[in-house]
């Protein structure tokens, strides 16, 4: 196999983390609208539990840092393998114990533990193993893989369900379209065995030669020496401030963490998990679709968010990350234009699915895959794994706060009954979407063709050397 061809190879397998980060939190989409009728949940209830994972999530990546660094990136990922597996055999068990809701939310809080996990190690692998002129695209995979395990889910969902009446999806299809997981979780977890560990970290851990031995199979012999040149420029530095070590709230960090935290806070606060997550009560609420077609529509908002991650990776690396982010945001604006202006109005049809998949497809051309890409690129060496938590953890931290909060706004009688008219949470979105183009243009930099050692030479402009 050549060079290239195992770069890829071993990035789609890191990616796969992606895949179970899609495949687990989307499966609470088509799952949610029937174990809510099973237990009988309220609005609140019902964003409780579909919320829970996220709680995970945000202790799972606060956690992957000082995992990611100790253990490596190669077993954190095992190590969420392992939780994404628990999770889905689990998920489906009150079919076997005393009904309880308590019980589902244990193994979804598991899960979200594995995702947190992931959703930290995966990009910073993918990022240190990666050229520069190449890793843009390469870290895009593993948005790919996310909205690839949404779409499979989905799918998936709709063969287990469409085949059921709606009173056995309510019974035990649901529990059958969690067990789904376990085929992409075993596969995740078997081969990530197989994958080489981060030279980056190896070299952080002493091990050059081990680091130059990957270098060499994934780069030409002149890349590979370039690269672990860099990076022990990098880790020298890194190794004479830790003589007094570097903290958060250091000036020339802080502002670097904030900016990281919020770009990654204000991916959650476009909305886009409240459409993905809630997709089917949308539809049927919000939209006035019947229940036999929920499942469908939710295949039609997987293939629109699959399809459109395409345009950001084949862009990327060319026309860089700020210019997708505010292309992307002014389409997501105008779709959450176009769906809450025609429910306000009282005319639901059309032009308001349109605007649902304007919004979802401007979300995987941007805000979407761009914002792991410059998570994982944007934290100077020295503070990238204590960052990087930061961030996604700050992410999922938004991600619960939305997903919590949807269903009891969408359901509040100020949205149902008031001037609202349904319309009160896209326009709230819409705020957030326009903020995210004023801050784009205000905090962030291009840092498309540069290594990581170059990005952080930037920071060390602005805000000074990081001591």
């Amino acid at each position: 196999m050549s060079k290239k061809g195992l770069l890829i190879l071993i990035t789609m397998v890191a990616a796969l983390g992606g895949l179970l980060f899609g495949y687990d939190t989307g499966i609470i989409n088509g799952t949610q609208f029937y174990f809510s009728k099973y237990f009988e949940l309220s609005d609140f209830m019902k964003g409780w539990v579909v919320s829970s994972a996220l709680i995970g999530c945000f202790v799972g990546a606060i956690g992957a840092g000082t995992i990611s660094n100790a253990l490596g990136r190669k077993v954190t990922l095992i190590i969420s393998a392992l939780l994404f597996t628990v999770s889905a055999a689990g998920s489906g068990l009150p079919s076997f114990l005393p009904e309880s809701v308590t019980l589902l939310v244990i193994f979804r809080l598991i899960g979200g533990l594995g995702i947190g996990l992931a959703s930290m190690a995966a990009p910073t692998y993918i990022a240190e193993i990666s050229p520069k002129d190449k890793r843009g695209v390469l870290v895009s995979f593993y948005q790919l893989a996310i909205v690839t395990g949404f779409f499979v889910v989905f799918l998936a969902t709709y063969f287990i369900g469409n085949g059921n009446t709606e009173a056995e999806n309510v019974s035990t299809g649901w529990r059958w379209m969690f067990w789904s997981e376990l085929i992409p979780c075993l596969l995740f977890l078997g081969l990530t065995f197989f994958i080489p560990k981060s030279p980056r970290w190896l070299v952080q851990k002493g091990m050059e030669e081990a680091a130059m031995v990957v270098l060499n199979k994934l780069h030409s012999k002149e890349v590979a020496q370039k690269e672990i040149d860099e990076i022990k420029a990098s880790l020298a530095k890194e190794r004479k401030t830790q003589l007094t070590g570097t903290s958060v709230l250091q000036k020339s960090v802080l502002p670097i963490i904030i900016i990281g935290s919020i770009l990654s806070l204000l991916q959650q606060f476009t909305g886009i998990n409240a459409v993905l997550y809630y997709g089917g009560d949308i539809f049927e609420k919000a939209l006035g679709y019947g229940q036999e077609d929920v499942l469908a529509q939710q295949i039609l908002l997987g293939a629109v968010n699959f399809l459109f991650t395409f345009v950001a990776m084949f862009t990327v690396d060319k026309l860089g990350r700020k210019p997708l982010i505010i292309i992307g945001s002014f389409g997501m604006l105008l779709g959450f234009i176009l769906l809450g202006g025609t429910l306000y109005a009282d005319a639901v049809g059309i032009v308001s699915l349109i605007g649902v998949l304007l919004f979802i497809g401007s979300f995987a051309m941007s805000m979407g895959p761009v914002t792991w890409v410059l998570l994982s690129e944007m934290f100077p060496n020295k503070i990238r794994s204590v960052a990087m938590s930061i961030a996604v953890a700050v992410q999922w931290a938004g991600n619960a706060l939305v997903t919590f909060s949807f269903p009891v706004i969408a359901g509040s009688e100020t949205n149902l009954d008031g001037f609202w008219n349904r319309s009160l949470p896209y326009f709230i979105f819409s705020v957030f979407i326009i903020f995210i183009i004023i801050f784009t243009q205000k905090y962030l930099f291009e840092t498309k063709g540069k290594s990581l050692e170059e990005v952080e030479g930037i920071w060390e402009e602005k805000y000074g050397e990081i001591e």
